[in-house]
């Protein structure tokens, strides 16, 4: 025997409603000043009316897990990276005669060095690309606030809005 799942009522969605839109205006006010006016009413309105349906919390949360799973991924290439230089080192100290051990470092880690800052400049435009593909599926699902940017205010503000969807799915919500 199946059980039927129940359309909750025009007035428990009414419900929902109030209690999202009053836990973002909340929110909201805990904004610096200069994010509060990028975060008008409306916009919050549009926010809790999506996020009666419960997918947007699903999606957000999976969001989170590929971006954790992403910088630890590129975190261990950078040590990968560090690691690799301390060896390349220690094996030039055992096979350089001690008169040329200095000139030969010095050269070494002026390489690693500019190694090091090529390899940053790569991870940050990976981040920056995962930071891309999250606004464009958020705003593909629809979520008011959302669009491919990067302005760093603009940026600012949907991570706030990420924020507030969050600290929302681990909240009681009235069904």
């Amino acid at each position: 025997m199946e059980m039927e799942v129940s359309e909750p009522t025009p007035e428990a969605l009414q419900r929902k409603l109030y209690f999202l839109l009053e836990q973002l205006q909340d929110m909201a006010r805990e904004l610096p000043p200069k994010y509060q006016m990028r975060v008008p009413i409306e916009l919050l309105s549009g926010l809790a009316n999506c996020l009666l349906n419960d997918t947007i919390f699903e999606i957000v949360k999976g969001l989170m897990e590929i971006q954790h799973v992403t910088e630890k991924h590129l975190f261990q290439q950078r040590l990968q990276i560090i690691n690799q230089h301390t060896m390349e080192i220690q094996e030039m100290m055992k096979n350089t005669v001690p008169e040329q051990q200095e000139v030969q470092k010095t050269n070494l880690l002026r390489r690693h060095k500019e190694e090091l800052k090529q390899t940053d400049m790569k991870l940050v435009l990976q981040l920056d690309q995962k930071v891309s593909d999250q606004q464009d599926t958020l705003e593909k699902a629809g979520v008011p606030g959302f669009f491919v940017t990067s302005k760093p205010i603009e940026v600012k503000v949907q991570m706030y809005l990420l924020d507030f969807i969050l600290r929302l799915s681990k909240m009681d919500i009235p069904q």
